[in-house]
């Protein structure tokens, strides 16, 4: 199995949140530092961001944001990369703290096996309705992929993880090798067995083989 952070690895944006925040016009800067200061927990974060978006627009849609999403650029060598590792016989899934409406795109245009990303509520005509749904705990992730290891019947040691931010530490620390792709902290270039800066997926290639 080779498990992948979605935002800044298999899409070159950095955040999926960050990016319906951009095409708002918000800043969701408090919220971010009351959670890492540990003031608020996984499902306030969201709920907070997701009011900054209705309150620009109260009848917002999860189409709405689904078109939004679908503009975030796929970094170049992720179809490829995914297709390589298929041929050598390997699972493929997604963990990630992101939007599941992205990351289902992603899913199916890459032909991941497993995804798993956190939702957004919503009534049956599609109209948010202002909570988040909660699936990967950022400052745990290791856990939302052990259940999928368990659910292909992986081992940790025969799964690689590949991600750029702290948050992807805890996987790192259970996976029998782990790739920094591009990291955007030291946490994370250091926890990681090798480190990969490049424009292109596809250079992680050779160090998993």
């Amino acid at each position: 199995m080779v498990a992948f952070d979605l935002d800044g690895v298999i899409v070159a944006e950095r955040s999926s949140w960050e990016w319906v925040h951009r095409h708002f016009g918000v800043d969701n800067e408090e919220a971010l530092d009351a959670f890492i200061d540990g003031r608020i927990d996984d499902v306030e974060f969201m709920r907070r961001d997701i009011l900054l978006w209705l309150d620009k627009n109260p009848e917002l849609t999860l189409e709405d944001i689904s078109h939004i999403l679908k503009s975030a650029r796929v970094t170049e060598g992720s179809v490829e990369t995914i297709c390589a590792l298929k041929e050598k016989g390997a699972r493929t899934c997604i963990i990630s703290g992101g939007i599941d409406l992205l990351a289902d795109h992603i899913g199916t245009v890459c032909g991941i096996d497993k995804v798993l990303a956190n939702g957004l509520e919503a009534d049956e005509n599609g109209r948010i309705l202002g909570d988040g749904i909660l699936r990967v705990k950022l400052r745990d992730k290791a856990s939302a992929l052990e259940s999928v290891l368990e659910e292909f019947r992986i081992s940790p040691e025969n799964c690689a993880a590949v991600g750029n931010s702290w948050v992807d530490v805890s996987m790192f620390k259970i996976a029998g090798f782990s790739v920094a792709f591009n990291p955007l902290d030291d946490e994370t270039r250091n926890a990681a067995d090798v480190v990969v800066e490049s424009d292109n997926l596809m250079d992680i290639l050779p160090h998993l083989e």
